[in-house]
């Protein structure tokens, strides 16, 4: 299993893919043509394109599923790459097209795959700890369960200052665990998971933060191995 999950697609103040282009670069050398799967956003043409645009500076070729058979043309790529956006209505599509199990089988063999945002989130074990509102109904919240544990992408800390008196991201995720059990990553806006095989290593600038069930947040600096997640 080869994965690269970021979680952000653009970094403040860097144009698309820009802050994690060296690590995207080496992530898919060797690969020549992607599949790119862009039904998290509404704009099918438009996402692609703002996607090709980049891949192709990038010196690789990139092909929309939504331009044929989603299923056909993931098969016939070298590796995939699922973008941000909404993550109810990307798992719905990835369900209903049915590449939910052709990804499955493609990447269960050695196809990489990299997520951005809900494209990260999808390749988890559920969506549950997104932080999307759903706008559509997937059959299920299992999603491609490449990892065993959560992410939550664009995690943010708690500002002692603030005087928003909304939920923090922190109190979300104990939500969580005090009806699940999986781990979650809460991947800072900056940082990825980079898994090769039965290593998984967080990389990036940022870090992250570890939340077990029953336990206290754990603070990951960049380069941290986390292969017992897996």
């Amino acid at each position: 299993m080869r994965l690269l999950l970021v979680s952000n697609s653009t970094q403040h103040g860097t144009g698309y893919l820009e802050h994690c282009e060296s690590a995207v670069r080496q992530f898919f050398d060797g690969c020549r043509r992607i599949a790119f799967v862009p039904y998290a956003i509404a704009d099918h043409d438009g996402y692609a394109a703002n996607a090709r645009k980049k891949f192709e500076e990038m010196g690789f070729s990139l092909v929309s599923v939504h331009e044929g058979d989603p299923c056909a043309t993931a098969m016939a790529a070298d590796g995939v790459f699922i973008g941000g956006g909404n993550t109810f209505r990307l798992l719905k599509a990835l369900y209903d097209t049915r590449l939910i199990e052709t990804l499955r089988a493609r990447c269960g063999d050695g196809m990489p795959y990299m997520g951005t945002s809900a494209g990260s989130n999808v390749a988890t074990a559920s969506i549950c700890t997104t932080n999307d509102m759903p706008i559509v109904y997937p059959p299920s919240f299992t999603a491609l369960e490449f990892v065993p544990f959560q992410i939550n992408p664009h995690y943010l800390d708690a500002d002692p200052a603030s005087t928003h008196m909304g939920e923090t991201r922190e109190t979300r995720i104990t939500e969580y665990h005090e009806e699940n059990r999986n781990p979650v990553v809460g991947l800072r806006e900056g940082a990825w998971l980079h898994r090769e095989g039965d290593s998984l290593t967080l990389e990036g600038t940022t870090g992250a933060r570890l939340f077990r069930r029953g336990q206290d947040a754990e603070e990951l600096e960049t380069g941290a191995d986390l292969s017992g997640l897996l």
